[in-house]
């Protein structure tokens, strides 16, 4: 076990900056989420953190908007942490590619270079836990390429699953590092490792399973020179290396409900949350809520739909919206949508004893309207599933999941974790 030290995770959204950041706070670390302006009173507390996981809010844009927002904020996340200098950095990717891994990678890794000379990477973005592995340099899910899957169909950016081909985009070099080098583990794996440092190439290493990712962390933190070095992947990386460094037993932490029921709000188009939503309609007050009422000019319709959801909250019921999207959605709205669905819910604020929120950009949306600047993170329900502390204008438990993570029961599970808090009273 090697000795702990202090993490700052890069990511793109919000759900992603969580289940990274919930890796090490299960272990012992202490672990916030943040957004928005780093350089703000509010998001400089983060400084006595362990780990400050934060949302750079970029899964959205374009290649050189999204490599622009992260030069900037890790050069004002490191302005704002010169009192405790030394985080490692870890760069989260969407495990399966979604959004601007490649541009956001290059300008990290650029950043560091114009900070402290050189800088290397070492890419390994499989989440085991949740069936997505990488094979001779080639995202899988469920064991099937990439490519042939709902997600990929759904919103790519790259043309293939191809780790090499994504970082060449970005006018990065890969050195593909094959399962049975991982497998051999010690001296072999870190001979690789190095070899690509040297090369001036990021190190992409296959994984199929927690174990082959142990080792890669293993290996790459026995390497010299870690300030320079570049962790890249999601939740299943983090594990790891928590894992190699992991703290004492986590104090007890003392989390309470608020006066109302738990609200639900499932904004991901991902199969897997929409099938969670329909196993939790028979167990909770269900508000399908469609994009014409959300955007259109029925101020009185909303009101009514919204009024509805702040009965059931009021009267300790559990509360499912779900933004009823129809078999052939307009991608292009997304981001307008997650918006107002922030706006219309942000009344019901008084009444919220928890909170649930599936897809990086509905709960981002969702927290900035109800006045929420952070997440202090306590545990994991399940992989890709963090149970948290609102901050800010509210403080209330919260369940963020990524909208293509978990299964049929997940949500259930979630709701039935946020009853006991609440029937229970202040728990750990």
């Amino acid at each position: 076990m090697t000795v702990a030290r202090r993490w700052l995770i890069l990511a793109d959204d919000l759900t992603g900056a969580a289940d990274c950041a919930i890796a090490f706070a299960r272990r012992g670390r202490s672990a916030r989420v943040q957004w928005g302006a780093a350089e703000s009173g509010a998001q400089e507390s983060g400084a006595d953190e362990d780990v400050v996981s934060h949302d750079a809010d970029s899964r959205q844009l374009g290649p050189e908007a999204a490599a622009a927002r992260h030069a900037a904020l890790l050069d004002r996340l490191h302005r704002s942490d010169e009192r405790r200098p030394g985080r490692s950095v870890f760069k989260k990717i969407d495990s399966t590619l979604r959004g601007q891994p490649a541009a956001e990678l290059a300008a990290t890794l650029e950043a560091l270079r114009r900070r402290g000379g050189a800088a290397f990477g070492i890419l390994a973005p499989a989440f085991p836990a949740t069936g997505r592995t990488t094979v001779a340099g080639q995202i899988r899910v469920g064991g099937r390429p990439l490519e042939e899957t709902e997600l990929w169909r759904r919103d790519h950016t790259y043309a293939t699953g191809a780790l090499s081909a994504m970082l060449e985009e970005a006018g990065l070099p890969g050195a593909t590092i094959a399962l049975a080098t991982v497998r051999a583990g010690g001296e072999p794996l870190r001979a690789a490792l190095s070899d690509a440092a040297r090369a001036g190439a990021v190190a992409v290493a296959d994984a199929e399973t927690d174990d082959d990712l142990a080792r890669i962390a293993e290996a790459g933190l026995a390497l010299d020179a870690q300030q320079n070095l570049v962790w890249i992947g999601s939740a299943g990386l983090a594990h790891a290396l928590a894992e190699r460094e992991a703290g004492p037993s986590a104090p007890a932490q003392a989390i309470a409900a608020g006066p109302g029921g738990t609200l639900v709000v499932v904004g991901s188009l991902a199969a897997a949350s929409r099938a969670a939503a329909r196993r939790l309609v028979g167990e909770t007050r269900h508000v399908p809520v469609a994009p014409d009422l959300l955007l259109g000019t029925d101020e009185a319709a909303r009101a009514r739909c919204r009024a509805a959801v702040a009965a059931g909250l009021r009267a300790g019921e559990d509360v499912l919206v779900e933004v009823a999207m129809g078999e052939s959605p307009d991608l292009a709205l997304g981001p307008r949508l997650a918006d107002a669905l922030g706006a219309w819910l942000a009344p019901v604020a008084p009444h919220l004893g928890a909170l649930v929120a599936t897809g990086g950009e509905t709960a981002a949306a969702l927290l900035a309207h109800l006045g929420i600047d952070g997440l202090r993170l306590i545990d994991e329900i399940e992989p890709g599933v963090s149970l948290g502390l609102t901050r800010g204008a509210l403080a209330v438990p919260i369940v963020t999941k990524a909208g293509a993570f978990g299964n049929d029961d997940t949500l259930l599970r979630a709701v039935h974790h946020l009853r006991a808090i609440s029937h229970q009273g202040p728990s750990t």
